[in-house]
């Protein structure tokens, strides 16, 4: 027997690999090899050493004195092989040319004062190891104040102090540890083209189509059953041409599956391709078995098959895959707008048609979607977003200021000076500062599926073949192949992507934006829905508006304008609007509080917007007497007015409740314990008691108070789902299990919430519940199909009665017709309710 002893523990990474003799054999191997204790490869002699260590060059010596004496040799016990063969380049003027300004102006995607935040795309990239070492980047440079590792796209984020350390010297620290960053000058990462990839397919696809049509060919006597009239010698001569077309099939053809299985086994991991790659080889080496041995054809045309309908079946579900193409829909229908200003109107335009030289408007609180110059007024900008740094910093005219950063305080202007894409936004709303911690069970439960029913496989298969070799070799090797060939968790991997991406889609194309497609599967789950009332159930795009009390003057209308012009609250911009006049004064000391109202200092004089607890404390208002009663269908809010303390009156508001607000309700109440709970008072209990129970109406609530709502239903087990106006609601937004924000023509970036919602799609949320319920169970149902197929398939395979072309045939064919109904059903179930 043959045995192997390795020796490879977390501190010492040599391995002492002893071969002992096989029986009848002289001993074959008694030697002590020598590996680099940094890449794992063979040291060709020893004259690199460190203490006990050996290297296999002074690069890998040089990279693991530096983990040493910052004390991360941790990295080498994460991963067997987490060690890259380091190239020995010297640094000197290496770099040097990351220390042009405009270099680094192209490369650098954030520079604010000290901070400075850039993307690298490390290719090498191939393990926990890596992510471990390149997150504590900032233990071998201290000027890196941050790193995170996105592991799918291979690329590192970096945020580091300017005043510290330059991009040059992070370039380096990369390098020095072995990860050398893809330097790319273009401000924006852009996709790979799928071109390569396919084009790769493609000549994978052609190579076997034309190994098995010249294997058919020449097999043409076997099918015809005249293999005893023709001249054994030819025979014999055809079937060794088939070995010479099947090895391209088996090597070049097949390899990706082989990689993918091989990488999976070194990890430790059974993956899909486990069990395909051991088909091929069975089906390869018994081909060979037969030929040379018995002088028979063998199933070289069924390896042929089996692989070029493989990927025949990868081909189609990478075209389908594409051509739905969920993140490039999700991102396209992004709902970023931002306020222009074009000569002297005002008018709201989606960020992706801004150009260079145009005017912005960002009012407070609002998100600055491009880089600009501030142009007027006086910024204050809050870059947590990007940086982490909650602290604004203050803006003079002239200077930059970057998209990500949130402006606070009165109106700015500012002119742009780089058209941003929505991905740059897209990258903010994906942010993990922002991610609620969700924990997929569909999720969960493909992969747990999918690696326990690879190994059930595994054992079905030996087991079948035990069965039959004892009275039937053949029978045992087909139905060997047969079982690993037939079955494949394939079709479970692929229902949910497919489910949710193809939903994900659809519900973009109505208006109704989720940060990712799981939200759909706790949508599923939610059981009770909190809904804001100013801007949610009421449209605030259909306000009538009248100021009840004093009359004012020019000169105040002005100050009026001029104060709510620095609000992006929907009352606020319906008084802007209201108000004529194109010229205002600018605002100073300029405060707004969430629930309560606008203040600020306007020509010298103190401007006052709110309710009446924030304009007076609890003084009774003395206007209270000129409110007038509004029809039964209208509601009624009133906005406070106080110049230099004088109270002049209020601007009484009457909107309309959305259309389609009641019988949505009726809907959803069947189904979900609906409620309200809004910052107003209680004066309009009475309206919208035809709407809700007096117990589920909850008025004059701070948004502290919407948070404590929200939660205590949650601590009662409930999966609660908040819809608000994304402004006085982000913390019960964010606490929610969803939180959605309705938006009208306003920028409505919010990391808060999970979905934001187009007003005007209000009325179809209970159709997107419905289809979110809908969704998750195709999933279900597709995954029983996939598992009666899968035993009827195994159960046939092992009584050895499908041939192994047969079973090529139906494995990809499982995956597609899978990947057909879900996309199927999800898009009929989007037809029954007239969402496509």
């Amino acid at each position: 027997m043959t045995k192997i002893i390795l020796f490879n523990d977390k501190y010492h990474r040599d391995t002492i690999l002893v071969i002992i003799s096989l029986p009848n054999m002289s001993l074959v191997k008694d030697k002590i090899s020598s590996f680099c204790y940094h890449c794992g490869e063979n040291c060709n002699d020893n004259s690199v050493k460190l203490d006990d260590k050996s290297f296999c060059c002074e690069g890998c010596k040089a990279v693991f004195q530096i983990l040493d004496g910052h004390n991360l040799c941790e990295y080498y016990s994460i991963d067997g092989e987490a060690g890259l063969k380091v190239k020995e380049v010297p640094f000197e003027k290496r770099f040097d040319y990351l220390d042009d300004k405009d270099i680094i102006s192209k490369i650098v995607e954030f520079n604010n004062k000290n901070l400075s935040s850039v993307t690298f795309s490390i290719p090498e990239i191939h393990c926990s190891s890596c992510i471990w070492l390149l997150e504590r980047i900032n233990k071998v440079n201290p000027g890196v104040i941050n790193s995170r590792v996105d592991f799918l796209q291979k690329r590192v984020s970096i945020l580091f102090d300017n005043e510290i350390t330059t991009l040059k010297e992070v370039v380096k620290s990369l390098v020095s540890v072995g990860y050398e960053p893809n330097i790319n000058l273009d401000t924006e990462f852009k996709k790979k083209s799928s071109g390569k990839n396919f084009r790769d397919l493609y000549a994978r696809i052609g190579v076997a189509g034309f190994c098995l049509g010249n294997i058919m060919l020449l097999s043409f006597p076997e099918y015809l059953a005249i293999g005893d009239t023709y001249d054994q010698g030819l025979k014999n001569v055809f079937n060794y041409l088939n070995i010479l077309l099947g090895i391209p099939v088996i090597t070049y053809c097949s390899s990706p599956y082989f990689i993918s299985a091989w990488k999976g086994l070194k990890n430790k991991f059974i993956n899909i391709d486990v069990p395909i790659s051991l088909g091929l080889l069975a089906l390869f080496l018994r081909s060979i078995y037969e030929i040379v041995l018995h002088s028979n054809a063998g199933f070289m045309d069924s390896l042929a098959g089996l692989v070029f309908f493989l990927l025949i079946g990868k081909l189609f579900q990478s075209k389908t895959y594409e051509s739905i193409n969920f993140e490039r829909d999700y991102k396209s229908y992004f709902p970023i707008s931002v306020t222009c200003n074009k000569k002297g109107a005002e008018t709201c335009i989606p960020v992706s048609k801004l150009n260079v030289g145009d005017r912005i408007i960002i009012r407070n609180n609002e998100i600055i979607p491009v880089d600009a110059i501030l142009f007027s007024g006086e910024g204050y900008i809050d870059y947590s977003f990007v940086t982490g740094e909650s602290i604004p910093e203050q803006k003079v005219l002239g200077e930059i200021i970057y998209a990500g950063g949130k402006h606070l305080g009165s109106a700015i202007e500012l002119e742009v000076l780089r058209t941003v894409s929505q991905s740059y936004l897209t990258q903010l709303w994906n942010d993990k500062a922002f991610v609620k911690t969700r924990k997929s069970g569909i999720e969960s439960l493909t992969n747990f599926v999918s690696k326990y029913f690879t190994i059930a496989i595994l054992l079905i298969a030996f087991a079948s073949a035990f069965y039959w070799l004892p009275t039937d070799v053949d029978k045992a090797l087909t139905a060997f192949t047969t079982v690993l060939i037939i079955a494949c968790p394939c079709a479970l991997a692929l229902t949910t992507p497919f489910a949710l991406g193809n939903s994900l889609r659809i519900l973009g194309k109505n208006k109704f934006y989720l940060r990712d497609s799981f939200v759909i599967e706790t949508m599923s789950k939610i059981d009770s829905i909190v809904l804001d009332k100013t801007g949610t159930i009421t449209n605030t795009k259909d306000l009538r508006i009248e100021f009840i009390g004093s009359e004012l003057s020019d000169e105040d209308n002005a100050l009026v304008k001029s104060l709510v012009r620095n609000s992006t609250h929907p009352l606020s911009r319906r008084i802007h609007e209201s108000l004529n006049g194109s010229y205002v004064f600018r605002s100073t000391e300029f405060e707004e509080i969430a629930g309560e109202g606008i203040s600020g200092q306007v020509e010298g004089r103190i401007v006052k917007l709110g309710n009446i607890r924030y304009v007076l404390g609890d003084i009774e208002c003395p206007f209270q007497k000129f409110s007038t009663d509004f029809r039964k269908n209208l509601v009624s809010t009133n906005v406070f007015l106080s110049i230099d303390g004088e109270v002049k009156g209020f601007y009484s508001f009457s909107s309309k409740y959305r259309d389609g607000l009641e019988p949505l309700l009726n809907e959803l109440s069947t189904k979900y314990n609906i409620s309200l709970i809004s910052g107003d008072k209680n004066h309009e209990r009475t309206m919208l008691k035809k709407f809700f129970e007096d117990d589920q109406l909850h008025f004059d609530q701070m948004p502290s108070d919407k948070l404590r709502y929200v939660r205590s239903k949650q601590k009662k087990g409930e999966k609660v789902m908040m819809i608000g106006d994304g402004l006085n609601d982000a913390g019960a937004l964010k606490q929610s299990d969803i939180g959605v924000s309705v938006t009208e023509d306003v920028a409505s970036f919010s990391p808060a919430c999970d979905i934001i919602m187009d007003a005007q799609e209000f009325s179809k949320l209970g159709s997107f519940m419905n289809f979110a319920r809908s969704t998750m169970l195709i999933i279900k149902v597709s995954f029983v199909i996939s598992f009666f197929y899968n035993v009827i398939g195994l159960y046939l395979a092992s009584q050895g009665t499908f041939s192994p072309l047969i079973a090529a045939i139906l494995m990809p064919f499982n995956s597609i017709s899978i990947v057909l109904f879900v996309v199927g059903m999800t898009n009929l179930s989007a037809k029954r309710r007239k969402l496509i």
